[in-house]
């Protein structure tokens, strides 16, 4: 009697201390739904609820912002379960060895990745209170960790903004101003970045952060909030084609018992919805598509509405679609994903084993050779990611070899980096790695090739034999073998790489006068190639500390700086020669508002900041007008809709300047606003038009149309690298073509280019597509006057993950006079 009592006290002390917990609209003094709470305010709110369960609720900060926001991650379970949270994450990370006895599901809500599609944090705070109150009992055999906010900064940016303009009350009028967001949008992070692309390249903090805690954890379904056009009815799974090869059947088959989980809520709320359309399982970095390549069921959830439906709009049907709709959507598929996965706790289980074990996949490894700092900045990502490698021993590997696309050899050496699919995350070694991935369905939502062997510019090989590796060292193992003193005439360095830039860059900005070789050179037995850098002591006299700061940069960037006693070549040209010139420090500026695209704008920003480390001044196109060009020496055109952006007095003033000795670095779109027809010599490629139209049924005309379009293939191009764009490269380079826009070759300064005929070698590309990129350039230079006009076609910034692209960006800034 006395247990009993004891027991049905417990139960009413628990009873009363959940209906205690504030819901968000009571904490938070207005109802949710009718405002948008601020970042600082969603995180008051869970750390609440920690404080108040804490035998339930356990919130984590896993790291902050660029602009110092915290970002956190709350874990919520039945109080047995969390006293025993650390040995459930061990259990379950042993079914990957398939050894482990976890019986719970392991469930993890990503909220709010794009910062304007913000009724996904609104929807957490809803979410997590019901399950702490009334689904109290779903947790039983669940683990749910909560992501509130993916995107901090870019939440904030897009709630101060609507808080700012919006009507009051607000406005339900599609014409308002509180439903048209500006060029800078909440939509991506801080350097304007899509975070929903990042997963695999984590090029960006947050993701960088977030891999760590989400790679402790490996959850069994991972969803990704998201919201689209505010005319477009809710979407979940199961996904579209085409799915990528290696997601299992289970896989598959649980997202539609997911999906018919949700469809019966909808049903009976008369709610409309959609699914097997549009967001497909295939390019790897999203935050559906990553974790299902790490074992999960990894799944989008689209609601209508984003940046443009504010807290209440009139959509085309005349509906008036309000934020409380968007959250109890959001809050409804959220909490029958945790019911799904919890009455399903021991199949989730047992299917995670069997997707961990060994899968029979063709290519057993992939052996990679190239420039050391190519292979390290490869061994940093596999790092982040948790992928096992090992370093190669002398002898040769046979398989498919990248660079000719076809069967072949690779000579393999102790510095081969070899990566086998004979481990843990093998899938995502094939994922990541495979030559082509194979498409089920060429209609799809983003790129269609990524190879990291492409990527990262190195020579490859994919065997169908497991080859043998050692252990392998920590990236910038050994230590600098650097000789540098006060006794020599000159130190030299190598210009092979991102690291050989930012080495670069940091000699600039601490005043050491640095020259390049256009000519390759020998000197005192020692080769060097075009690019190479030479530190003269003659030059930097006037700096006193000139030997110490320059020992201090070479330990920090790991370079081997090699000294030399004289100036006087074996062979090559002189360091005093015409062609050994000094590396002018310059002064870059780079456009942003309305004509660029803030993707292309962002790309280049964290690239100077973040990867270059080298200033940027920013030059707003309202008032580029009033801005003295000539205290430039680069400007920066990112891709973009320019429009008539440049009219005839703008265009004027820019050629007046580039004749005088600037220099332009038009990338993409931004080619279209100064191309032949507006004075420089650059003209479009036109394929020849089949005059004829041919009557088609109208369900074709969507697939016809993409033999006109290229998805993010890789190409194969030819370089010429004696060109000072080119300078630390081979010649050939795998270049990532996003779209079908060819341009002609230049009379003179073809520096990258596509041959006649030249068929993509991994991802998918139109038939008609490749008749305006056949024979067409990728990189190129114009000299006009006494400046330069350099046309990047081709983005090597595309979000960050292209390698081997980034060193044409450095040489344009240093290389190219």
């Amino acid at each position: 009697m006395t247990r009993f009592l004891f027991s049905l006290c417990t139960l009413f002390v628990f009873s009363l201390t959940a209906q205690q917990l504030k819901s968000p609209s009571e904490f938070l003094g207005y109802e949710l739904g009718s405002e948008f709470t601020r970042h600082h305010e969603v995180v008051d709110y869970y750390e609440y609820l920690a404080k108040e369960a804490p035998d339930r609720v356990k919130l984590t900060f896993y790291g902050q912002t660029n602009e110092r926001r915290p970002l956190l991650l709350v874990f919520v379970s039945s109080a047995a379960n969390m006293a025993n949270l650390e040995n459930i994450r061990n259990e379950h990370l042993k079914n990957t060895e398939g050894t482990g006895s976890n019986s719970k599901a392991i469930v993890w809500l990503s909220y709010n990745v794009h910062g304007n599609e913000s009724v996904s944090t609104e929807a957490s705070m809803k979410t997590i209170h019901e399950l702490l109150t009334n689904k109290k009992a779903y947790l039983d055999d669940a683990v749910v960790i909560i992501d509130p906010c993916i995107n901090p900064d870019g939440r904030d940016r897009y709630s101060n903004w609507y808080n700012q303009y919006k009507n009051n009350p607000y406005q339900v009028d599609p014409n308002s101003k509180e439903h048209h967001e500006g060029w800078w949008s909440g939509r991506s992070n801080h350097y304007m970045f899509d975070l929903n692309r990042d997963w695999a390249w984590l090029t960006q903090v947050e993701s960088q952060q977030r891999i760590k805690v989400y790679n402790d954890w490996l959850p069994h379904v991972h969803v990704d909030f998201h919201e689209q056009g505010v005319d477009e009815p809710y979407y979940f799974a199961p996904a579209a084609e085409p799915y990528h090869e290696v997601i299992t059947n289970f896989q598959r088959d649980f997202q539609v018992t997911l999906g018919k989980n949700h469809a019966k809520y909808f049903d009976a709320n008369g709610w409309f919805y959609f699914t097997k359309e549009i967001f497909d399982l295939f390019y790897p970095s999203y935050g559906d598509t990553y974790p299902t390549y790490n074992g999960a069921v990894g799944m989008t959830y689209e609601q209508g509405g984003s940046g443009e439906a504010g807290l209440g709009i009139i959509t085309k049907i005349g509906d008036t679609l309000t934020l409380k709709d968007r959250i109890a959507h959001h809050f409804t598929t959220g909490l029958s994903t945790v019911e799904v996965s919890s009455k399903n706790a021991e199949k989730l289980n047992a299917e995670f084993q069997k997707f961990y074990k060994n899968r029979n996949f063709k290519y057993k490894s992939y052996v990679l050779n190239g420039d050391t700092d190519k292979i390290d900045a490869l061994k940093s990502l596999l790092d982040s990611h948790r992928i096992e490698y090992g370093m190669g021993s002398n002898g040769s590997a046979k398989g498919y070899n990248y660079n000719t696309g076809g069967n072949g050899s690779l000579t393999t050496s102790e510095n081969s980096l070899v990566v086998s699919t004979n481990q843990t995350k093998g899938t995502l070694v094939k994922v990541l790695f495979e030559p082509s991935a194979k498409l089920s369905d060429s209609l799809t939502y983003d790129i269609t090739a990524w190879s990291l062997p492409y990527a990262y510019g190195l020579d490859a090989v994919a065997s169908t034999t497991l080859i043998p590796s050692n252990k392998a060292q920590g990236t910038d193992a050994g230590g600098v073998l650097s000789n540098i003193s006060t006794d020599h005439y000159a130190h030299i360095t190598d210009w092979n790489s991102m690291r050989d830039a930012r080495f670069l860059a940091d000699l600039l900005k601490n005043g050491i006068r640095v020259r390049r070789a256009h000519h390759p050179f020998s000197v005192e037995g020692r080769s060097f190639d075009r690019g190479s850098l030479i530190i003269t002591k003659g030059d930097n006299q006037h700096k006193a500390d000139f030997i110490s700061t320059l020992r201090t940069l070479s330990t920090k960037h790991n370079k081997n700086v090699v000294g030399s006693s004289t100036g006087f070549v074996d062979s090559g040209k002189d360091f005093g020669s015409e062609y050994v010139q000094m590396v002018v420090e310059p002064k870059i500026a780079v456009l942003s508002g309305g004509p660029t695209s803030t993707l292309r704008f962002g790309e280049i920003w964290h690239f100077f900041e973040q990867q270059l480390h080298y200033p940027l001044t920013v030059i707003d196109e309202e008032y580029m007008h009033e801005v003295d060009l000539n205290d430039y020496h680069i400007l920066i055109l990112p891709g973009g809709g320019y429009g008539d952006f440049f009219n005839e007095e703008k265009l004027a003033q820019l050629k007046d300047w580039v004749k005088k000795g600037g220099k332009i670095i038009a990338m993409g779109g931004a080619i279209n606003a100064i191309d032949g027809e507006k004075g420089f010599s650059i003209k479009k490629k036109e394929a020849e038009k089949d005059s004829i139209n041919k009557p088609m049924p109208h369900e074709n005309v969507q697939r016809e149309q993409l033999k006109q379009i290229i998805t993010g293939a890789i190409f194969k191009a030819k370089v010429d690298n004696t060109h000072p764009l080119a300078y630390g490269y081979g010649s050939q380079y795998f270049t990532l073509k996003l779209g079908s826009k060819g341009y002609q070759y230049l009379e003179n300064g073809n520096v990258v280019y596509l041959e006649e005929g030249t068929k993509p070698v991994s991802g998918f590309a139109g038939s008609e597509a490749q008749k305006k990129v056949d024979g067409s350039l990728i990189f190129g230079v114009e000299q006009f006057g006494q400046g330069q006009v350099i046309y990047m076609v081709d983005n090597p910034l595309f979000r960050g993950f292209w390698e081997n692209g980034k060193l044409f960006m450095a040489n344009a800034l240093f290389m190219v006079d």
